[in-house]
């Protein structure tokens, strides 16, 4: 009898670890990791020259603030109080479609793309300064 139960458990926890992992593998199917539950950038994806055309438009319209010592600008940081933020000038906008509802803050070594609803970074590009 014992031996009858033991093979019942055995037989019904293969069944539901089976259906589980049939579970899991229709939602990697459905949406892997690449499509949607990535940790991929979520800024405008800018080609060199853009880049270039953003920093060469950006740099004419002011100086750049110094970075706060305690600040590290990366993609999904949220930019402190103490950053100036500025709209993407319109002429700009309208040349990189792309960047157009962001604001921007130019740094010493970075110009910081920003969402202006939550004031995160959602790109960094480099200066060379």
């Amino acid at each position: 009898m014992k031996q009858l139960i033991a093979t019942v458990a055995v037989v019904a926890l293969g069944a539901s670890t089976g259906a589980a992992s049939a579970n899991w593998l229709h939602w990697w199917k459905s949406s892997p990791p690449s499509a949607t539950h990535s940790m991929a950038k979520t800024g405008p994806s800018l080609t060199d020259a853009q880049q270039k055309l953003a920093l060469k438009d950006i740099e004419q319209s002011g100086p750049a603030q110094s970075t706060p010592t305690d600040f590290t600008p990366t993609v999904g940081a949220t930019v402190p109080k103490v950053l100036a933020l500025k709209p993407v000038p319109d002429d700009l906008g309208q040349q990189v479609k792309a960047l157009k509802s962001y604001d921007y803050a130019l740094l010493d070594r970075e110009l910081l793309i920003v969402n202006p609803t939550d004031k995160k970074i959602v790109d960094v590009i480099n200066r060379h300064t």
